[in-house]
């Protein structure tokens, strides 16, 4: 049997932690605090990263160097005959089609996965091709599945601040000022790896109701055949996203539902105090 190496980037919500104890291997995304360029546990930390951005900091995403990425195939491949790198989806990042281009030099040793998920969903991803790895599947059909298995998950974010979202364009100025005065929360969607407006709410209460019923009809119309699991996200503190899972749990009378940080790469888009949710199939 074929030794395949599962290879995923920091937007999958997957810590080092983590990584190292399922046998996951990471690549560490970039990005920016006023200008300077760092990497996640490597230069900054994820909490630090939050820190700075509430205390007014510039942030924003960067692109992974090229070279890292080919030198980690390279030594992956010196121990496993094929390597599946699972990245973010294609329709946020250029870097999975980037990557798609460089593995056409590897003789189908490498084999990129366009999963068209981030954060939580993506996790969801990796975690199906460890299951498939140990039931014998071959990394082609591993590709396939999750490449056919892409659309089928769901994420809805309850934001807490317009200001980066005003920053990046996405909204206005006076749209913003007046979402704070009236202390209004956007709720988003992610479907496919596009980050779509779902639905507009005064309060993060009644936007954590939206978020809950959002995933109820999803798992009532769209999973209700076959295995799915709910995860609860959140971004920048750790007790107020404690608040939000015992809510979540509460909500669907699951105990087991676990508690996911939003990716640095989303956090730069929406800042900190977002409530996450997504449900997403998966291999038992």
């Amino acid at each position: 049997m074929e030794k395949i190496a599962v290879l995923t980037d920091t937007n999958s919500s997957i810590t080092t932690k983590e990584a190292a104890e399922r046998g996951i291997y990471l690549t560490k995304m970039p990005f920016t605090i006023d200008g300077e360029e760092y990497v996640e546990d490597v230069n900054c930390t994820y909490e630090e990263f939050c820190e700075r951005l509430e205390a007014g900091a510039d942030v924003s995403t960067a692109q992974p160097v090229l070279g890292d990425l080919l030198d980690q195939w390279e030594e992956l491949l010196e121990t496993y005959d094929k390597v599946l790198y699972i990245p973010m989806s294609s329709a946020l990042s250029g870097s999975c089609e980037t990557a798609m281009g460089m593995a056409q030099d590897y003789d189908g040793r490498i084999l990129v996965v366009d999963n068209k998920r981030i954060s939580i969903s993506q996790r969801r991803s990796v975690i199906d091709a460890l299951v498939m790895i140990e039931h014998g599947l071959s990394a082609e059909e591993i590709k396939t599945y999750l490449e056919n298995d892409s659309y089928n998950a769901s994420i809805y974010l309850a934001v807490n601040t317009l200001e980066l979202l005003k920053k990046s364009g996405r909204v206005t100025s006076a749209a913003a000022a007046i979402a704070t005065i009236m202390n209004i929360k956007p709720v988003l969607t992610i479907q496919g790896g596009k980050l779509d407006s779902y639905s507009k709410e005064r309060g993060m209460k009644k936007a954590e109701k939206i978020l809950l019923r959002a995933i109820e009809q999803d798992k009532e119309k769209r999973f209700s055949q076959g295995n799915s699991v709910i995860y609860a996200a959140y971004s920048g503190n750790r007790e107020e996203g404690e608040e939000w899972l015992n809510t979540v749990r509460e909500y669907f009378k699951d105990p087991t539902i676990e508690l996911y940080r939003l990716p640095i790469s989303i956090v730069c888009h929406v800042s900190t105090g977002v409530r996450g949710i997504g449900v997403m199939g998966y291999l038992s």
